[in-house]
């Protein structure tokens, strides 16, 4: 290879991918632009499911919310299962939900509440790859999570990534969250920041430094040139030709004023924005509702701290609040600008909590039983399904899993349960072997 520079440059496609560094890289899981972009090329020339159906907007409370805590408490029950907070009517009669809930007691007729979910699992890591698939842990082979699936199976609608991650929280240790056999191509478009705080920046969306757009266009204009050059040098010019339009297609993404509009919340009133709450979680939701608006088909709000061994009930006065006024806020905006019909909202967490309070003040993992809500979609509204008994301990009488679950949220999003995804080694694998949970459908 001729050597055009003082320092080793290895071939034409690494000069351009190391130009896409310079703005940016795909989050933490090594997926770049032009990786998602060859994968969303490949998939336009594969099968896709022809049925339109709804988006999704997932908010995942990492490390196990209290369900005792939050939306089923047990006030009738003994002091050590019962905890510290009261309990408040909701807008559905007979229906309680902790003091700490109020407006998801308040809007309870917006969506539906499960009491009768049974997670099957207790670990973190684990809880993220089974719950966000639907699939039990499998030592030889990770499975896809829905957001995954659903960027295979559909495939971008507008210049956003069809699959998008607010936030780190999500445990990687097993696959959690993540796209598994179908490639790092379906991984999440993985966004770091707060977008609570003013600083806050997109990576691949926000030039670095400072750059302006026309310096850009002249870096680029420079790489271009080096990359004729290059091509004439090597006489490679079919192979590096086909390759041109993923990075013309990454630095559309880039600068699309579309994409910038998307991330931009300073664009939403104060009102608004106020409405979702000041907190990460709330302005994290927020962000989910205009990228939804903007053409992503899955997004993923991710919210740490919730594994709560040690002061339960202190650390809950701080998490709930802002989750507890999110959620609501979200069903209601999308509502109001007629997006709930066409978007289903989940919040799940990694399993429920232990009835009984331990000795430093917390609750511990618990695998058969968790909170869950539902809204969106054709979901029915006003809705609460099943129940556990006396203590919280465990679903009595029909008890729905992870991969019943996952049906609901296939059924929703227009995936055909049977649909089959083919291994790495050849195998060819059905999407979901759960049930849909028939009270969730309408």
């Amino acid at each position: 290879m001729l050597n055009l520079f003082p320092q080793r440059m290895p071939d034409c496609e690494s000069t351009r991918r190391s130009f896409l560094l310079q703005v940016g890289s795909l989050g933490g899981l090594g997926l770049s632009l032009d990786t998602f972009l060859r994968a969303e090329a490949r998939a336009a020339a594969s099968h896709r499911s022809t049925i339109s159906n709804a988006n999704c907007i997932l908010i995942w409370t990492r490390g196990g919310t209290s369900h005792h805590d939050s939306t089923d408490p047990k006030p009738a029950a003994k002091a050590e299962v019962r905890g510290e907070f009261d309990v408040i009517d909701t807008a559905l009669p007979g229906i309680q939900f902790t003091d700490k809930m109020p407006h998801f007691a308040r809007h309870l007729k917006e969506f539906a509440v499960m009491r009768n979910l049974n997670p099957q699992n207790a670990g973190h890591g684990i809880a993220d790859a089974i719950m966000m698939s639907g699939k039990k842990l499998n030592p030889s082979l990770t499975y896809p999570c829905f957001g995954s699936v659903l960027a295979k199976e559909k495939g971008a609608r507008s210049k956003l990534p069809p699959f998008i991650q607010l936030g780190t929280q999500v445990d990687r240790e097993f696959g959690g969250g993540t796209a598994g056999y179908l490639g790092v191509g379906y991984n999440p478009f993985e966004i770091p920041g707060d977008p609570n705080k003013q600083e806050f920046t997109v990576r691949d969306v926000t030039l670095p430094g400072g750059t302006s757009l026309a310096r850009l266009g002249r870096r680029r204009q420079a790489l271009a040139a080096i990359d004729r050059l290059q091509r004439d040098v090597e006489k490679q010019p079919n192979t590096l030709k086909a390759i041109d339009g993923y990075y013309e297609n990454a630095f559309s993404m880039i600068t699309s004023p579309a994409t910038q509009r998307a991330f931009d919340l300073q664009a939403e009133t104060s009102q608004t924005r106020d409405l979702y709450g000041r907190t990460s979680i709330g302005q994290s939701c927020l962000l989910a509702r205009r990228l939804i608006e903007s053409g992503a088909r899955f997004v993923t709000v991710s919210s740490p701290s919730w594994d709560t061994h040690v002061n339960n009930f202190s650390r809950l006065k701080s998490l709930l609040p802002p989750l507890d006024q999110a959620f609501p806020a979200l069903i209601l905006d999308l509502k109001t600008r007629g997006l709930l019909e066409s978007t289903l909202v989940v919040w799940m967490t990694d399993f429920g909590r232990t009835p009984l309070i331990n000795s430093a003040a917390g609750r511990d993992h618990w695998p058969s039983a968790g909170p869950i809500c539902f809204a969106g979609a054709g979901t029915p509204t006003g809705t609460v399904i099943g129940k556990t008994d006396a203590t919280g301990a465990r679903p009595v009488g029909q008890e729905y899993y992870a991969n019943d679950v996952a049906a609901t949220i296939y059924r929703k999003l227009g995936i055909p349960l049977d649909t089959l995804h083919v291994t790495p080694d050849g195998r060819p694998l059905q999407v979901c072997d759960g049930r849909v949970i028939p009270p969730l459908m309408g």
